[in-house]
């Protein structure tokens, strides 16, 4: 599968951005588990990927406590929900 497009919401980008002054290696494992899903599909590849319950999402897991939450778009565009805490904690 090949993305078009990597977009962030408004939140998962403040998160991302709050990373990369935090945490340079959750920013790699991050840009490794977009990589894969690129690579791999929605729900291959390594961070455990996984549909989350009662929403149109998949998650992935960057450590033990943080989560990368996604889906695709209409135009195959990755679209990022979050990449911080577990789900919506």
């Amino acid at each position: 599968m090949r993305i078009m497009n990597v977009v962030f919401t408004p939140t998962a980008w403040q998160q991302y951005t709050d990373w990369q002054k935090e945490d340079k290696k959750i920013v790699k494992r991050i840009n490794e588990l977009i990589k894969s899903i690129d690579r791999d599909g929605l729900l291959e590849g390594i961070g455990k990927p996984e549909p989350l319950k009662y929403r149109k999402v998949c998650s992935r897991r960057i450590t033990d406590e943080h989560r990368l939450t996604y889906n695709f778009d209409s135009n195959q565009n990755l679209i990022i929900y979050s990449c911080k805490f577990h789900y919506e904690d």
